[in-house]
């Protein structure tokens, strides 16, 4: 029962900042266990942005201000991490020169002009876009962005895509999901949006199919560019896939 916990206990200990005890020793074996288990997170954080702009809804708050709160909410329960692995990301892209330059801008640990401009602006239509679908009430949909982006990571570090470097987190889990885990989240995400938007049963599924495609394109371009998959990559997949996710599913509201 105790080894059947692993992957969820370390999934919380690593995304959240919820008071979970992971495993004391983490090898490849634990990470894959997490990594199975961020989409179940991402639901659990999808849940609690959609009762906070519940809240904020009751409480008439303005919804750019109300999405604004929540993606802050987002930010301080994940520790911010994904947002830093977002502009580490957009840096490394932005600069010249072989794979070891760019990962060597991506770990310099300040944030650069490519950086701070990417994350102002996902994190504004993240804000703005969950603001909106708050005010339709459209609470499955908010769920179901944030979910999303950790299906997303689930995707990156599927069987075949190689680590960037040999140590790291990157290290630790890339190249580490089955295909019967990946097929399993996606069944289960799409399963989700299909509730997602009431008055068109088939946008939900559109947009996740886009969404995640849009993702496979992106981790594809980053193994390319930084020889494999980091940390750093995985947070920018997660926020630029809940970002696409949010707009799509305003799309014809």
């Amino acid at each position: 029962m105790r080894a059947a916990l692993v992957g969820p206990r370390l999934a919380l200990s690593w995304l959240t900042v919820l008071p979970v005890r992971g495993p004391h020793s983490i090898g490849r074996d634990e990470g894959r266990k997490a990594i199975s288990w961020t989409p179940a997170v991402g639901a659990l954080l999808g849940a609690i942005s959609a009762i906070l702009l519940w809240l904020f809804e009751f409480a008439s708050l303005p919804s750019l201000v109300a999405g604004l709160v929540t993606v802050a909410s987002l930010a301080l329960l994940t520790r911010g991490m994904h947002v830093d692995g977002l502009a580490d990301t957009a840096d490394g892209l932005g600069c010249y020169g072989p794979p070891e330059r760019a990962r060597e801008v991506m770990q310099s640990g300040s944030a650069g002009p490519f950086g701070v401009a990417t994350v102002a602006l996902v994190l504004a239509i993240q804000a703005a876009g969950l603001g909106q679908l708050a005010q339709e009430n459209a609470w499955v949909s908010v769920l179901l962005a944030i979910m999303v982006g950790r299906v997303a990571v689930v995707f990156a570090c599927r069987r075949g895509i190689a680590p960037a470097t040999t140590t790291g987190f990157g290290a630790l889990v890339a190249d580490s999901q089955s295909r019967v885990v990946v097929a399993a989240w996606a069944v289960v995400t799409l399963a989700v949006s299909l509730v997602a938007v009431q008055e068109r049963w088939w946008q939900g599924p559109v947009v996740t199919v886009v969404a995640l495609s849009a993702a496979a394109l992106g981790v594809r371009h980053c193994v390319r560019r930084f020889g494999g998959v980091s940390g750093d990559v995985l947070g920018a997949t997660l926020e630029v896939s809940t970002t696409i996710t949010v707009v799509g599913l305003l799309l014809g509201g």
